[in-house]
């Protein structure tokens, strides 16, 4: 176990915070590594020989979809101009599977009538950094994976029916709790869900109880409701770092989730160390305002079949010093790998 400063530590453990599973894009690799481009292929874009069915029209300064001919179920469209999408866009391809519209120029009312619902086999749609004001849609309820980051979004619509619903990532909007709440009660699926820097000020209500992944960093919020977290059976995942809770909004069993393997309550006021269950493995509290190490925080009580799981903490940042650790907290926490204090 290593206790100390670590001024590396910040950017490794960043990323370790990231635990839940990459989606990855199996086809998204340089275009260059294809050779030659398939017959069936728009003349502007390139479509690998050895990827028949993906078609790659990035950074081409399109202003508009290009024909997309039969038999491509995989579209890049990143890095354009294209400011509207016309309702007849992809009547050629309505088996369409992964839609990337990254970096363009869209706004709601340039996309036309219900283009996307009638891609009936569609499962993964990407229009992150556009002009969005509001979520796309009606979408086909084929969608597993919604990516509209880094829009200009404060109204969500309805997600109704999107039964194969598992990712969405929302963050960099202007989204308030009400748009959300209203919006994603009905989403069975979800297991995924980012809405980070958004201007959320309360946890939204009627958040589906599937979720393993919850992200709400970089909002203002600073009260947590009673039990809040406890209809979330399966969270594993949360984030609710860069805001604004001090201890007079986080009721005392707030974060005791069984389920619950990693939470990061760094950058807010925190005074003291929120309790949370034995099950909990990476602990982030860095950079709040913490004035000492309560054990009862992390083992209600100890022996040698109860003790914390906990593998990382940060305590950095706080008040807390190597010389303030209580001596029963090696007991504790003795499957840790890393305490970082000052």
């Amino acid at each position: 176990m290593n206790l100390g400063v670590f001024p590396l530590l910040l950017a490794l453990i960043g990323g370790a915070s990231s635990t839940y599973p990459d989606y990855y894009d199996y086809y998204d690799f340089p275009q260059s590594i294809y050779g030659r481009s398939s017959p069936n292929c728009a003349p502007e874009c390139n479509c690998p020989e050895s990827y028949p069915t993906a078609m790659y029209c990035d950074e081409l300064k399109l202003k508009s979809v290009p024909m997309v001919p039969p038999g491509i179920k995989y579209l890049y469209l990143r890095n354009n101009q294209i400011d509207h999408i016309d309702e007849k866009a992809f009547e050629n391809v309505t088996d369409l599977q992964w839609l990337i519209l990254d970096h363009n120029l869209l706004e709601n009312s340039k996309i036309k009538g219900r283009v996307f619902s009638k891609l009936k086999q569609l499962k993964k749609l990407h229009i992150n950094y556009n002009n969005l004001t509001e979520s796309v849609g009606p979408l086909p309820k084929s969608l597993v994976d919604l990516q509209l980051t880094h829009n200009k979004i404060s109204k969500l619509g309805s997600f109704d029916g999107l039964v194969n619903l598992t990712f969405i990532h929302l963050q960099h909007n202007q989204l308030k709790e009400d748009a959300v709440s209203a919006a994603l009660k009905g989403l069975k699926s979800l297991e995924y869900l980012d809405l980070s820097f958004n201007q959320i000020t309360k946890l939204p209500s009627g958040l589906p109880v599937s979720l393993l992944t919850l992200y709400l960093d970089n909002n203002k919020i600073s009260n947590i409701p009673d039990e809040y977290f406890k209809r979330f059976s399966a969270l594993q995942y949360l984030r609710l770092s860069h805001n604004e809770l001090a201890d007079s909004g986080v009721p005392g069993n707030s974060f005791n989730v069984s389920s619950l393997l990693e939470l990061d309550l760094s950058y807010n006021k925190l005074k003291s160390i929120p309790t949370v269950n034995e099950n909990l493995e990476n602990y982030y509290l860095e950079v709040n305002e913490l004035e000492k190490f309560d054990v009862k925080s992390f083992c209600k009580i100890l022996g040698p079949l109860s003790y914390s799981k906990i593998k990382h903490l940060r305590l950095d940042g706080n008040h807390i010093t190597q010389t303030s650790l209580p001596p029963d907290m090696y007991e504790c926490l003795r499957v840790a790998n890393e305490i970082t204090v000052n």
